[in-house]
């Protein structure tokens, strides 16, 4: 719990009861006696709050305000990042979701979501207008490919795929027993227990060309062993990691890359001329060569070997593209 939060809980308690004592303070906010005097000593003096303590009935209490004058109330809540991310997040979905047979039940829910964000200090409109959540465009989903995969997700069936390998351009049909959908990034991905590699493995939606829901029952992988095998993440590092990529970045850039998160087995250091070496694990050789190729001239592979060939033949061929 924040210290904005236990503010509002401290008013509410303030404005509910006659008295309100350190104990109780203590209690439902789950902090020290010295916590609770320093957020009521803040709200005090920063807030204006006019709390007081009544010795006649020993607790806290408000101030009674003085004829003509309204009852204290603190400032409009506000949202932390996280929370206004999802907030907005929800009514930028919400919005934009096309009219069918859902549009009963999505007017409720995004009355749910302005009346939560009413409760802050700014309008919904105000809001809006000024905060934006842009949402970048991932790669197109037939929607009967997803509805296919959501089914046999929930009904626990495998299904026959087509799966493109973009980097190869080769695309192999198989039998997955899919596990659970994962939004991503901008895209959504299928963990699944592919038959023909008898392995797990997680599938780009995008990239799956065909499917037919069989009536066949799915392999059940328990989620520890799901959450163990793929906890690498999406993406660039989709899989169990195999190998290790060090990369190191121009001074100029590494200020700022050196907050990235890149994965949650990463190290990085800065070296002796300011420049950020990041050591990350990796499984998926194409994704991250699309990563490493966004910094251009500002970062170099150093290991493994065979990425850091891989990086110079594509870079070489397309140099010749702009020779005169």
């Amino acid at each position: 719990m924040d210290r904005t939060e236990r503010f509002y809980i401290i008013d509410q308690l303030l404005q509910m009861r006659r008295s309100t004592s350190t104990q109780l303070l203590m209690s439902e906010l789950g902090v020290s006696r010295a916590t609770v005097k320093r957020d009521l000593a803040y709200m005090r003096d920063c807030l204006f709050a006019p709390i007081i303590w009544d010795s006649y009935i020993q607790g806290y209490r408000y101030k009674e305000p003085d004829p003509g004058f309204p009852r204290f109330s603190l400032p409009g809540l506000w949202f932390n990042s996280s929370e206004l991310h999802a907030l907005l997040t929800m009514e930028h979905l919400l919005e934009q979701l096309q009219p069918g047979s859902l549009t009963s039940h999505v007017e409720p829910l995004r009355k749910r979501v302005h009346k939560i964000l009413e409760q802050g200090e700014h309008s919904v409109e105000e809001l809006v207008r000024r905060v934006r959540i842009v949402h970048g465009k991932g790669p197109g989903i037939k929607s009967s490919i997803f509805q296919r995969v959501a089914d046999a997700v929930l009904l626990r069936v495998q299904i026959y795929a087509c799966h493109l390998n973009r980097g190869t351009g080769q695309s192999v049909s198989r039998y997955i027993s899919p596990q659970r959908l994962v939004y991503y990034n901008e895209n959504w991905y299928l963990d699944g227990w592919c038959h023909l590699r008898e392995g797990l493995r997680t599938f780009r939606l995008s990239n799956l060309t065909s499917v037919d829901v069989t009536d066949q029952p799915a392999i059940d992988i328990e989620d520890e062993v799901l959450d163990t095998e793929l906890k690498a993440g999406y993406g660039i590092f989709v899989g169990q990691a195999t190998q290790q990529a060090v990369l190191r970045f121009d001074p100029t850039v590494s200020q700022w890359v050196m907050h990235e998160h890149w994965h949650s087995n990463q190290t990085a250091e800065l070296d002796e001329r300011g420049r950020l070496v990041l050591t990350v694990p990796f499984s998926n050789d194409p994704e991250l060569i699309s990563q490493i190729l966004r910094y251009g001239s500002d970062i170099e592979v150093l290991q493994p070997q065979g990425l850091r060939e891989k990086i110079s033949a594509i870079l070489t061929r397309a140099a010749k593209l702009y020779q005169v």
